[in-house]
């Protein structure tokens, strides 16, 4: 019985001893991140990205004199699959696609493609279409993105975060394979007011001054080495979700010619589960704002929002039918995406 018993005491100190090291390891992680320091920005800038391959935004009919085909679409091509490659040579644009398929004669092309991490080939026969005089593959790409955003911090490795989700196509709403990009800055002309049901949006220009390259376009946000300096900007450290709590906070963002500008906002839910990169909702409280844009506008997705003096995160979507509030993804997401 007292070898019964010193077994169980062993197993017991083991245990304490794998929960401690745990215990102590999940600390010295927390205490990292909570030393981890990040530049606020809240500064609207201006995106130019080019994608790894040509986007299939989707398929269509093309009108032969035999009627209605759709050369793609047999094959089984959908959106969000990318050509990498016709007959062996790389393409990495809408106007190589089209010249390879026109030239065709309407003899058969091997298109490589690459759905997801999978990489296939197909055989893809053109077809002449009555209507443009010429051989078509019912086929609806893109190559490239330009849109604003706002930056929402610099780290002291001098990478640089913004949007807090991806640039996606606006019409397949995929998120976009990138090859290269440039954030370049971006000036704000005026901007469309929120109303219930209708999302508002921020117009402006992109400028000649580099911000950066675009290294990374994920779920969770645009990432990249800065050619700028952050050198003015104050570093703050970085919350953790359990140190983010309901209650009031500041946002960070530009909305005219004034430049970043510091806005009342109440966190509404704060998400305790593991979710992707909806984990606040906010609302917008400040009266100026309010009245001015009627709440959260399209191209103000990455304005960085502060609470008891940490970074806490980032907005990333607007609620269409009501406008003053919005989701946000948690700072320290967005901190380890830019550090990978």
């Amino acid at each position: 019985m007292k070898h019964v018993k010193n077994i169980i005491s062993f197993i017991l100190v083991i245990v304490f001893a794998v929960f401690v090291s745990n215990y102590d390891e999940s600390t010295q992680a927390a205490a990292s991140l909570s030393q981890n320091t990040v530049s606020l920005s809240g500064e609207s800038f201006g995106i130019k990205m080019h994608t790894a391959g040509v986007l299939i935004i989707s398929t269509a009919q093309v009108q032969t004199d035999s009627g209605e085909k759709n050369p793609a679409g047999a094959l089984g091509l959908k959106a969000g699959d990318v050509i990498t490659a016709i007959g062996g040579k790389k393409v990495n644009s809408c106007a190589e696609v089209s010249a390879l398929i026109e030239g065709s004669g309407g003899k058969e092309l091997i298109l490589s493609i690459r759905r997801g991490d999978e990489e296939k080939s197909v055989a893809l026969k053109p077809e002449y279409s009555e209507a443009s005089g010429s051989y078509k593959a019912g086929l609806w790409i893109r190559d490239s993105s330009a849109g604003i955003g706002t930056v929402t911090f610099y780290d002291k490795n001098g990478n640089f975060a913004a949007l807090g989700h991806g640039v996606s196509d606006a019409d397949a709403h995929i998120l976009l394979p990138l090859d290269n990009g440039e954030a370049v800055g971006s000036e704000i002309i005026g901007f469309s007011k929120a109303e219930k049901g209708k999302a508002g949006e921020l117009y402006g220009v992109l400028t000649a001054q580099k911000i950066g390259d675009i290294t990374k376009n994920t779920e969770g946000g645009v990432y990249g080495k800065s050619t700028s300096s952050a050198k003015n900007l104050k570093a703050i450290p970085v919350a953790q979700p359990k140190e983010i709590h309901r209650g009031k906070a500041t946002l960070l963002t530009t909305i005219d010619e004034s430049g970043v500008q510091e806005y009342e906002v109440n966190i509404q839910f704060v998400s305790r589960l593991s979710t992707k990169y909806k984990d606040m909702i906010v609302k917008v409280t400040d009266k100026e704002l309010l009245e001015k844009t009627g709440g959260i506008l399209q191209g103000m997705s990455g304005s960085p929002i502060v609470q008891d003096g940490r970074f806490v995160g980032a907005l990333t979507h607007v609620f269409v039918n009501r406008p003053e509030l919005g989701y946000a993804v948690f700072g320290y997401k967005m901190v380890n995406l830019c550090a990978q």
